[in-house]
């Protein structure tokens, strides 16, 4: 059944609503079912569908879309929902299955892939084909799900996927769960609807069920049920609607401690107006699923409108303070001043093997210099490394309305216990927390601003803790592990490559000179370049995640193949 929504903008009822939106004698689609609106076309006056927009990866939504690939049409994906379209081949060869805990419906995904052309520009007017559509995130449905907003004959259309379904209805409360004992998902779908009605649109057009053309009750009455369900499943009265339209907490008149983002970001203000961003990961954070998959994180920007953001600066590396960045900087134009030390591993990732790396690099607009004074507006800020945490970090020093303040990162915890907080694959050395510790006595700031944990009001009784709690953790390690331990890694860490083509490896060994041999599949060629680098040759087959090792002895001790490399060849 085909009915007109509105003039110019058709709805057909197939596995889902698809929505027709017709200009001239082409026309772009939201959402595609089975595909049969192909069939469709002539008695809608269309000679040819040129794009389809998606508002989630559900099968219900695009099972058809290998129809649309083969016609020409193309097709854009949410942004951290394409792998799920064009990739799911490697979706469904990952996906945990035994003793699963994730809970969100990602297994309701196409059965293989279809090619994608783009992602919807997100917070922004994208032109698709002869129609222009506004991008907003409305995670709740699935995490990466997308609203469609265009303008139609002087009304505003809301094209919602399944964020809702009527008037105090949802389409699916099981796509919301998305961990085991959580009820994340129906918090980010209150959020999404209550960001949605502040844009006023007209018509809620959605993947299940009728227009809605009374929008605001609509979503209040939805929002008030699923306030009541929420709170069956949480022990506090969490008011998240205070804490998403006040997301900043003034620290004082000219510093910011962001209420919403995980890890915790705090903006800097200047007389002008303008504003400094210190790490941005993840905004409007309502609690994590347990997925490692792109489509189980996703950077927003919601309470970051209306200001104006010329600057964010990483403490470090790690995917909860820089997931967002690039996302800033499409969408605002921010520029990413990045350390000396932490630019490499954002604009390489895939060189590295280190924990909680973003999925795509993120280049520097300006890379920082360790120990000297940077101007910004009326501050000066002074970056000095801070390994511990991770050994790509940094402590940044500014004064701010009279007060020493220093970020840290992630260094330690907070008061009462300031417990150091370090993983020993972001490469910890022994010493590092007696670094720091001796560094904040130098430095002597009256405010500490961490990542995951409240501000630490510095007194001479908090330094003197740091330092003992340095002391002792260098203490122990010296204790407990022996002198002639070694360390050792390949970089890159993973290699895209061809058949047969060569491409060349570092093994990087800590702790003394090394003798090194390198092990490659059997048909690999091995040359040596010089005593720590390689050229390896891969095998005429493809493969995918191929190991190398390196096998390492040091001093007359031999350590064996402590190091590995994973290549794909295609």
């Amino acid at each position: 059944m085909i009915d007109e929504v509105v003039p110019g903008v058709y709805r057909l009822r197939d596995t889902c609503n698809v929505y027709v939106l017709r200009a001239g004698r082409e026309a772009t689609l939201v959402d595609f079912g089975s595909g049969a609106v192909l069939e469709r076309l002539e008695e809608l006056g269309i000679d040819r569908v040129t794009d389809v927009v998606v508002t989630h990866h559900h099968r219900d939504q695009i099972q058809g879309l290998a129809r649309a690939a083969a016609a020409g049409v193309r097709i854009w994906a949410p942004p951290v929902e394409r792998e799920l379209i064009d990739d799911v081949d490697r979706h469904w060869l990952m996906r945990p299955l035994d003793d699963d805990y994730d809970l969100r419906e990602d297994r309701f995904s196409l059965l293989e892939p279809v090619e994608v052309t783009g992602v919807a520009a997100e917070y922004r007017v994208q032109r698709y084909g002869g129609v222009e559509l506004f991008a907003l995130p409305t995670p709740g449905h699935t995490i990466g799900s997308v609203t469609y907003l265009a303008e139609v004959g002087g009304r505003s259309l809301a094209f919602v996927g399944d964020l809702i379904y009527g008037n105090g209805k949802l389409w699916s409360l099981a796509a919301t769960q998305w961990t085991y004992t959580g009820a994340e998902g129906q918090i980010a779908t209150s959020i999404s609807l209550a960001l949605l009605a502040d844009r006023r649109p007209d018509l809620l057009l959605p993947s299940h069920g009728d227009p809605i053309g009374e929008t605001a009750p609509a979503i209040t009455h939805t929002r008030e049920r699923l306030r009541g369900l929420i709170s069956l499943r949480r022990e506090d009265d969490w008011d998240f609607d205070d804490w998403f339209r006040n997301p900043w907490q003034e620290l004082s008149p000219h510093l910011l401690r962001s209420r919403t983002s995980m890890a915790t970001s705090y903006l800097l203000r200047s007389e002008s107006g303008r504003s400094l961003l210190v790490d941005w990961g993840y905004d409007i954070w309502t609690g994590s699923p347990l997925g490692a998959d792109r489509a189980s994180k996703r950077p927003l920007l919601t309470t970051l409108e209306g200001m104006n953001v010329d600057i964010v600066l990483t403490t470090h590396y790690h995917d909860d303070h820089v997931a967002g960045i690039n996302l800033l900087r499409d969408v605002h134009g921010t520029e990413a001043w990045i350390p000396e030390n932490v630019a490499p591993i954002l604009a390489d990732p895939r060189q590295h093997d280190l924990p909680c790396l973003w999925f795509d690099p993120v280049a520097a607009d300006r890379v920082l210099p360790l120990g000297e004074p940077i101007a910004w507006e009326e501050y000066e800020l002074t970056l000095y490394p801070l390994p511990g945490h991770t050994r790509y970090a940094v402590a940044i020093a500014v004064e701010v309305d009279g007060r020493r303040v220093l970020f840290t990162g992630d260094q330690q915890t907070g008061l009462p216990h300031l417990l150091p907080n370090y993983q020993y694959k972001n490469r910890f050395g022994i010493d590092d927390y007696v670094a720091s510790a001796k560094l904040y006595v130098e430095l002597r700031p009256d405010l500490i601003l961490g990542g995951h944990s409240p501000p630490i009001e510095v007194d001479d009784a908090v330094l003197a803790q740091l330092r003992e709690t340095g002391d002792c953790v260098a203490a122990l390690h010296r204790e407990l592990l022996p002198p002639e331990r070694v360390e050792a890694r390949i970089e890159p860490y993973r290699s895209i490559i061809a058949r047969g083509e060569a491409f060349e490896l570092d093994v990087v060994v800590e702790h003394g000179e090394a003798e090194v041999d390198l092990v490659a599949s059997e048909g690999w060629a091995v040359e040596r370049v010089s005593p720590t680098r390689f050229r390896v040759t891969a095998g005429d087959a493809p493969v995918r995640r191929a190991r190398i090792a390196a096998d390492v002895a040091v001093a007359g001790i031999r350590y064996g193949q402590i190091a590995e490399a994973l290549v794909d060849v295609t």
